[in-house]
């Protein structure tokens, strides 16, 4: 890259999120690392990693599921950063819960968090690029959960088919402005999430705690847990130039689980 160029990432605090950043600062961008208030010291510490490979950063408090944090969160990359090229939706969390005991207020959270942000960041992402003449990237978290729906995560699958969905509209309806649209899909990554996961199904299914993880990862042809590097990667090719004949598309990075 030989302009300067901004990226805001959602869930940056940590984990993916915090991978992501990274990756695109070496890229060269320069990052709006968005997360919740509570999550500010990590967050501090992403800006300074960051800083460190000579990119500038600041950090957002946001809370996804609320529009106006999205919005706000958009103005503050173009306010003092000076710019906005790419956002990358990748916020959210996982339910881990048999279809029938799932809650409406369960079933709520998560469409709000792992959905409706998608939404409202490819509404505030695209508005800013198309005011301010930018064939910008909208960038979203899906999984593998987008392409198959998993046992025990009915909700979570539920909401990640929706953000595939999302993905496809909003790249067609976006095309005429040059701005793609685009997702990716993790499988089993070593962060807290899949502890969660893990911790969860224990409880349902009486396994001991990691042997779920465990099988799981002998279920990966290339034999290893997936890193927030490997997530990193692809949204980097979806973020550069080389991926610029690409939109509607959820692009698996699992290690070889499902074949799409």
């Amino acid at each position: 890259m030989t302009d300067t160029q901004v990226a805001l990432v959602t869930g940056a605090g940590q984990g993916i999120g915090r991978g992501i950043a990274l990756k695109l600062a070496a890229d060269g961008y320069d990052i709006v690392v968005a997360d919740l208030d509570f999550q500010a010291e990590k967050a501090a510490g992403v800006v300074a990693e960051i800083e460190a490979l000579g990119r500038r950063a600041v950090f957002v408090a946001a809370d996804v599921s609320k529009k106006a944090d999205v919005e706000a969160a958009v103005a503050t990359a173009v306010e003092k950063l000076g710019g906005f090229d790419v956002i990358v939706n990748n916020a959210g969390i996982a339910q881990v819960k048999p279809i029938l005991d799932i809650t409406e207020e369960e079933l709520n959270k998560i469409f709000q968090i792992n959905v409706n942000s998608v939404v409202y960041g490819i509404q505030a992402a695209a508005k800013s690029f198309i005011e301010r003449g930018v064939k910008g990237r909208i960038i979203s978290a899906a999984s593998i959960a987008a392409i198959k729906g998993f046992p025990i995560l009915g909700a979570y699958s539920a909401s990640k088919f929706a953000v595939r969905g999302l993905t496809q509209v909003a790249a067609q309806e976006l095309a005429t402005h040059g701005i793609t649209v685009n997702a990716y899909g993790p499988g089993i990554v070593g962060t807290g999430m899949w502890e969660l996961i893990d911790s969860e199904l224990s409880k349902i299914n009486g396994k001991p705690l990691g042997q779920n993880l465990k099988e799981n990862v002998e279920s990966i042809q290339l034999g290893r847990m997936e890193t927030p590097e490997d997530v990193a990667g692809v949204v980097s090719f979806f973020a550069s130039p080389n991926a610029g004949y690409v939109t509607g598309q959820v692009l698996l990075v699992d290690g070889g689980m499902l074949y799409n």
